[in-house]
């Protein structure tokens, strides 16, 4: 019989991935690292700007149908590369005392659904009549995301008021938010009956990157968001209004609230997250290897540095931790980065000298911004990975391995989850468990909180752990068994021993930290996986949610067949205040 192994050295799915020098997992899946990831030249707005630009996207809007007071239905026609889709949008009245950006809300002043094809009659009554419930209501396969948004309190009226009055909005006002509309949720892949993701990446290829539907469907609230106050304001003083200057429309994006429901999916789709991870280690790495050092890349790089100090400074929250993180990378890029480059600039022969010195002697957060910025400079070495950002998830169980093979693996892979104590009570300070009122992730204490029986299975180490000790228990008596035998008589290992066989073959996918240690900031998961969805300012309203913008510094739709179309496609990467 033919013995099955597990590969020592995991096998790459990226192409032209093999002889790079990659960063090993025990440096980048540390939690503080993940939650230093800025937005990068493959973030899901970034590609899907790129090709809505490049492949010349024609959006319209058939049915605008608003009243006075911009309440009302409108209808976007989205004629992309490959299908026609509809964006379908709801304004409603909503009393100030109701707006809520928690998940228990149930009203909003907009909802909204992506679908596929042309919007008729008939579907659009469906639509009106289910969409302003978002949860509690029901679609279709027809649809492929379902969101939700509120007007920002301190903006909104802020600006139609002073474009009735005939003047455009103090910039300074508008950085203190940086968005007319938050949105709190984008549901798809299946959820309240819409289509799932294997319809959409198969069936439409527009759409078929991970996220590209969701972000879409963020772009074309932040359009409506401006479409709308330039509408109202023209309502309101047909004589004097004056429409938003097209500078401060593309400071304008969308603000977003994001809490513990995003935290699990990092720890459910390890595979699609090691598939991230290593198309962004990918393009570090290839940058290194192949990215020339000339004085024009010099230039870019110590130019853009100089934006992202002004980026940082514009950024206005109340957490101190984050306004103090903040401010330490803003000195340290001016302070310290800046004058290394103008000292040793010109006599480096490769950009690793800089990473180098920035690992030794920087910030972490410091140290991922730069990477960011490398990346930044070499489309030609990177652009040519945005596809490959998706995986198709599959676990695969291999009963015939020697449980000594399993073993030894476990001791090689997760060698991280052994060190750690588990006995100790702060290592199983938390649990997460899932709210009974919305199905919501939710952080309890142990001992403290009820409901620890009914937690979610997220502590991996943990799991290792009483995995690893069983085995070792059982081939004390059994050493020539295999992991078939094994789980005929401890079947409750049957699901972690499929992720250790399956996660062997990734580099990245785990992340090397206890999920349930009493101290864990979940909040570093929210920012990783937001940072390859490309948001910016990040304003934490506690360690469980945090609030970012969206699209900020994005091309609009107007832009979309100017001649420097392609050059504002890549140009908005950390926005800072228009200057005219």
């Amino acid at each position: 019989m033919t013995t099955a192994t597990l590969s020592v050295m995991p096998a790459s799915t990226i192409d032209g991935q093999q002889g790079l020098p990659m960063r090993p997992a025990d440096v980048v899946m540390q939690l503080d690292r993940l939650g230093s990831f800025h937005q990068f030249r493959l973030s899901f707005m970034r590609t899907l700007m790129r090709r809505m630009i490049t492949e010349k996207w024609q959006i319209e809007a058939p049915v605008f149908d608003l009243d006075s007071n911009g309440y009302g239905t409108v209808v976007y026609e989205v004629q992309a590369k490959y299908s026609r889709y509809s964006f379908v949008l709801f304004s409603h009245y909503l009393d100030d005392s109701l707006r809520n950006d928690r998940v228990i809300a149930d009203q909003w002043d907009l909802t909204m659904a992506l679908c596929e094809g042309s919007v008729d009659q008939e579907q659009l009554e469906h639509l009106r009549a289910n969409v302003p419930l978002q949860e509690a209501g029901r679609v279709d396969s027809r649809v492929f995301v379902l969101s939700r948004a509120n007007r920002s309190a301190r903006n909104f009226n802020y600006v139609v008021d002073q474009l009735a009055q005939g003047s455009q909005p103090d910039v300074n006002k508008i950085a203190e938010v940086g968005y007319l509309y938050r949105t709190t949720a984008a549901y798809g892949s299946g959820k309240l009956g819409m289509a799932d993701w294997d319809k959409v990446r198969g069936k439409h290829r527009d759409f078929s990157r991970p996220f590209a539907a969701e972000m879409f469907t963020c772009f074309m609230l932040r359009h409506f968001s401006l479409q709308q106050a330039d509408f109202i304001a023209r309502q309101r003083a047909p004589d004097t209004a004056v429409v938003l200057d097209d500078q401060i429309k593309r400071y304008f994006g969308i603000g977003n609230s994001t809490g513990l429901g995003m935290a699990p999916f990092l720890i459910n789709h390890p595979q699609l997250i090691n598939q991230w991870v290593e198309v962004r280690e990918t393009a570090l790495a290839t940058v290194l290897v192949e990215g020339q050092v000339t004085d024009e890349a010099l230039d870019n790089l110590q130019c853009t540095a100089k934006r992202v100090i002004q980026h940082l400074d514009e950024i206005v929250t109340d957490d101190a931790l984050q306004r103090q993180s903040n401010q330490c990378v803003h000195d340290q890029l001016q302070q310290v980065v800046l004058p290394w480059l103008k000292e040793y600039g010109a006599s480096l022969s490769s950009w690793t000298q800089l990473t180098e010195h920035a690992q030794a002697n920087w910030r972490v957060e410091t140290q991922e911004l730069i990477n960011s910025l490398l990346i930044e400079l070499y489309p030609q070495l990177v652009d040519r990975l945005e596809e490959q950002m998706d995986i198709v998830e599959r676990y695969d169980l291999v009963p015939e391995m020697p449980l000594v093979e399993l073993r030894n693996s476990i001791e090689r892979a997760y060698d991280w989850a052994l060190k750690i104590d588990f006995s100790q009570p702060q290592e199983q300070g938390v649990f997460w468990y899932r709210s009974e009122e919305k199905m919501e992730p939710r952080l309890g204490q142990t001992n403290i909180d009820i409901g620890e029986e009914r937690q979610m299975p997220l502590a991996i180490g943990r799991s290792v752990r009483e995995c690893y000790d069983a085995i070792c228990a059982y081939l004390a008596e059994y050493p020539n068994d295999d992991i078939a035998h094994f789980l005929l008589r401890q079947p409750e290992f049957r699901g972690i021993i499929c992720r250790i066989q399956t996660m062997a073959n990734c580099r990245y996918g785990e992340i090397r930290e206890n999920l349930v240690h009493k101290a864990v900031l979940p909040m570093h998961l929210l920012r990783c996986k937001l940072s390859f969805f490309g948001v910016s300012k990040f304003d934490p309203r506690s360690r469980l949610w945090v609030r970012n913008t969206m699209f900020q510094g994005a091309p609009l739709i107007s832009d979309f067949s100017s001649p420097i179309a392609n050059q504002l496609a890549d140009g908005w990467q950390f926005p800072v205040k228009p200057t005219n």
